[in-house]
């Protein structure tokens, strides 16, 4: 009996000193939720500012895209300044075969007050337009599988909703690799027709 309970006590120490240090400790993308139904929201985001890169320099087998958004935030710009680490971390789904694009979020401070320029070779600023997204949230690993079904169960979820896709499947992680698979917070996003659209189309 004393071994479940120090058991289920190290596992209550384990999940708040995660929960603490790990997705909770960094700025996140703001966004305001339209609808929830289970795992699938609509969501309005506004105008960010993205530090970018894609795959398309890498050999097939390596992909360092992560390696240089992180040097950028590190003090790879122009301004040599440090930018804080946010979430989530935007990517194209790992079904798209080439040329996979990666983005982290600048914090709002940072892009108020001026975005350091990069130095790095295939990294840019960019910004990812405002709108309206329908998105599913899923725990575990993401890889080509997982991102797949949950892409499958979103359109589905959609289609059901009549609600139309007005953009490519993006996927959002949340989470840095250490984390445990069940704590995991992913996502798949695919942007939606404008309201104000939808309703020209019917005039």
């Amino acid at each position: 009996m004393i071994y479940s309970v120090i058991a289920a006590v190290l596992v209550v120490l384990f999940y708040f000193g995660w929960k603490f240090t790990a997705r909770n400790a960094y700025e996140s993308a703001r966004y305001t939720v339209i609808e929830t139904d289970g795992p699938c929201e609509i969501r309005e985001y506004p105008d960010l500012m993205l530090v970018s890169t894609d795959s398309k320099t890498q050999p097939v087998d390596q992909d360092g895209r992560f390696m240089r958004l992180f040097r950028y935030i590190d003090g790879a710009n122009q301004q040599e300044q440090k930018v804080s680490m946010t979430t989530p971390v935007f990517m194209d789904p790992e079904t798209q075969p080439t040329d996979r694009q990666m983005s982290f979020v600048i914090p709002q401070q940072t892009a108020a007050q001026g975005i350091p320029v990069p130095t790095g070779e295939n990294v840019r600023i960019q910004q990812r337009a405002g709108g309206r997204f329908a998105v599913y949230r899923f725990s575990g690993r993401m890889n080509q599988a997982t991102t797949a079904k949950a892409a499958e169960k979103l359109r589905d979820w959609m289609k059901r909703k009549g609600l139309n896709q007005a953009g490519s499947l993006e996927t959002a992680g949340y989470d840095p690799p250490w984390t445990p698979g069940p704590f995991r917070r992913n996502e798949v996003l695919i942007r939606l027709e404008n309201p104000a659209d939808m309703d020209s189309d019917k005039q």
